[in-house]
């Protein structure tokens, strides 16, 4: 525990209160600040207090109720009228609009990838900042995006040739030549109101759809910028390169748009369990705000400091300076209301984490509100943050009401503060339009958190049954209502044009071939943003929102049949069938790996999320999400008898020892075998053998109280 400071009856870290006091406030006084935090603390953490008391009372009851439903056939319209009678189920709210207003048109208007990076790592959270333009090129040499791998350190120029190979026919797809190809463009040059291109010798347009913006630079190394579906993609031609010398027209590079907005967690994908992290945290957002976040690391012998990028200038056609923006826009993910922190005590006990994560990161993003040039994020003069793991409208209204109450305590307009809400659970998703309506006048984000909201399914239906393998879970008939309900409810409600209807992770980093196969289907299925786990990987996302115009797909979706709530509210049962032996052994040790190589750098390192081997040696994004999907899974099968305490004990040890192997390069790393009793091997074990009583099936108490054991250790 730090040393404390008191504060208008709170009890403050003192860091945390040094960094707030001498960095954060700007426009607003220390003394001002003390005194409506404090206050806001004493009328609201009590009602934070009942509705996570009211998620206990919800859970109790269909717990009991599922328990007399026991051997009969699971009755989905019996459980409808039961969670209707409980309270867990709300009146449909009348028909609304979403009123957002003052919103920057990277969310309101424009349909792209968005990053999500942990703001505890400045050099991620600047790589995601920076993340708004990146080399096609690039993405498409260094990853299997084209099959096969350079060869050699230096430049493979048969590689090479098949990278500017596929980008010609991308171009030639997206954004087309009026005749030819761009593989036989020998010149690119601009007049006095376009771009053209010499195949053959004939100047030749680009095709209608395309749109020329105006160029950076002059002579021979020069970028024209183009727009396409509102999006722009950069032509860089320079002769004087490796690349460009061998090609025809000295086209060096494509630069797409990429990573339009980016989320800087301050939740799932950290691990901050006191104030000496949250210091951290905040710290990284300030810089971030004020735009002077810097971070000085070794890469290849070298060092390097890494900043945010500066916009672009671009001259169009008439002569005139245009303005891009050099970074994504940025949106700060706070964590829900579950957790409390010891950073800021009231009458002896930690408050609401939440609520400091509300006051603090808004209060840093002030310094970015105050600007009126150099590196801005919003230049329509708002806040973003996203809020997850809800529970239905009552505590949706309840983020709204806090937030508003940030905003009297810093100054600022009402609705300064814009919510992105993200339906990653059960009771929201159930009740998607009513929580909407409840922050219409502030809303920008829906995004569907599959991840979350699989564990939460599993967790409410704990009692009912036996679910099924989690690499069933995606086919589940309820999850894909899920998704299409996410999209309904945005498009019903007039979300576009205020805000993002948004999907998913991909979490193969290394799989950008997959990706690329599969992830054009959050476009298609009318998502104007999705999320990706790399700036490469926003890179190559990039062209599926050339290959799909989202607004022309979500009129073509728009007034579809509502999604069924009889199919969303079925659980993912067994349902009386029986897995076979090998099945559920294997199922056992692929989540017990999964858990152990994440839990280990959580617990023992502070990393809230990272690439993590599978039991197949496969790289994937594991963060607290895909832990809770986990622990609840097996959870469930301990409780229905489909594993043993033993069973789970050992495939803890065998997967220990493989994790072990896994981090053997780890200069930091601290094995778990042979003694099987570090903090640890301990705390994944805990979160099975807990979880079935843990709340939500949140992985967090747990995993905080390992984390600050190690810590203290």
């Amino acid at each position: 525990m730090s040393e404390t400071v008191e504060r208008h009856g709170l009890t403050v870290a003192e860091p945390l209160a040094r960094l707030i006091e001498d960095e954060v406030l700007t426009g607003v006084t220390a003394d001002a600040f003390w005194s409506g935090y404090a206050a806001l603390l004493k009328d609201l953490a009590p009602r934070n207090r009942s509705l996570l008391a009211e998620r206990d009372r919800l859970q109790a009851e269909i717990d009991a109720w599922n328990e007399t439903q026991k051997g009969k056939p699971y009755d989905t319209a019996a459980q409808i009228a039961f969670l209707t009678e409980i309270g867990y189920l709300k009146p449909a709210p009348a028909p609304f609009e979403v009123t957002t207003r003052n919103v920057d048109p990277e969310i309101a208007e424009i349909a792209g990838p968005q990053l999500v990076v942990p703001v505890s790592n400045a050099r991620f959270a600047l790589n995601a900042a920076n993340a708004r333009w990146g080399s096609l090129y690039d993405a498409l040499y260094g990853t299997d995006a084209i099959p096969g791998a350079a060869a050699g350190s230096r430049y493979d120029s048969e590689r090479g040739a098949k990278v500017v190979a596929w980008a010609a026919k991308f171009l030639d797809e997206r954004l087309p030549l009026a005749a030819g190809s761009h593989a036989e463009v020998t010149h690119y040059r601009a007049d006095r109101r376009e771009l053209l291109a010499e195949v053959g010798g004939t100047p030749v347009p680009f095709a209608a759809g395309v749109e020329y913006v105006g160029a950076i630079g002059e002579g021979e190394a020069v970028r024209y910028v183009l727009r396409h579906n509102g999006l722009h993609v950069i032509l860089a031609v320079d002769p004087s390169t490796e690349v460009g010398a061998s090609h025809p027209a000295g086209l060096s590079d494509v630069i797409m748009e990429s990573a339009m907005t980016a989320i800087q967690d301050c939740e799932d994908s950290v691990a901050a369990v006191d104030a000496e992290d949250k210091v951290l945290v905040y710290r990284n957002w300030l810089g971030l705000m004020k735009g002077d976040l810097a971070e000085t690391f070794q890469k290849g012998g070298q060092t390097m400091t890494r900043r945010l990028n500066p916009d672009l200038e671009v001259r169009t056609p008439s002569g005139e300076t245009v303005t891009l923006p050099g970074r994504a826009l940025l949106l700060v993910r706070n964590v829900g209301h579950l957790m409390t922190t010891d950073a800021v005590m009231l009458d002896g006990e930690e408050t609401p984490e939440g609520m400091l994560d509300a006051a603090v990161t808004v209060a840093c993003a002030m310094h970015d509100l105050a600007k009126t040039e150099g590196l801005r994020n919003s230049r329509a003069g708002s806040v973003y943050v996203v809020k997850p793991k809800m529970h239905g409208p009552d505590e949706v209204a309840f983020a709204r009401d806090l937030y508003a109450r940030v905003e009297t305590i810093l100054g600022l307009p009402e609705n300064t503060v814009k919510l992105g809400v993200m339906d990653e659970e059960r009771r929201t998703s159930a009740n998607l339009l009513a929580a909407m309506a409840e922050v219409k006048d502030r809303l920008v984000f829906i995004n569907t958190g599959f991840l979350d909201r699989t564990g939460d399914e599993i967790h409410t239906a704990m009692k009912a049954g036996p679910v099924i393998p989690k690499d069933e879970m995606k086919s589940a008939p309820w999850l894909l209502t899920y998704e299409d309900n996410n999209v309904d409810a945005g498009l019903t409600a007039g979300l576009p044009g205020h805000g993002q209807i948004g999907k998913g992770m991909w979490a193969k980093p290394d799989k950008m071939a997959e990706m690329l196969e599969a992830k054009i289907g959050h476009p298609t299925a009318g998502a104007n943003t999705a999320w990706v786990p790399s700036p490469t990987a926003a890179t190559l996302h990039a062209t599926h929102y050339h290959a799909v115009d989202v607004g022309a797909r979500q009129a073509e979706i728009a007034g579809r049949a509502p999604a069924s709530q009889e199919t969303l509210l079925t659980p993912p049962l067994l349902a009386g069938r029986n897995l076979d032996p090998e099945t559920v052994a294997r199922a056992l040790d692929d989540s017990c790996q999964s858990m152990l190589g994440y839990v280990v750098r959580w617990v023992d390192q502070g990393i809230g999320c990272s690439k993590v081997p599978d039991i197949n040696d496969v790289g994937l994004m594991e963060d607290r999400a895909t832990l809770r999907i986990s622990a609840q899974l097996l959870a469930n099968w301990l409780m229905h008898g489909l594993i043993t305490e033993e069973e789970v004990e050992a495939s803890l040890r065998r997967m220990a020892e493989k994790v072990d192997a896994q981090n053997a390069g780890d200069a930091n790393y601290t094995p778990m075998a042979p003694s099987f009793d570090g903090t640890a091997f301990r705390a994944t074990r805990a979160l099975i053998l807990e979880g079935a009583a843990q709340p939500s099936g949140y992985t967090e108490p747990i995993l905080h109280r390992y984390r600050r054991e190690a810590k203290a250790a």
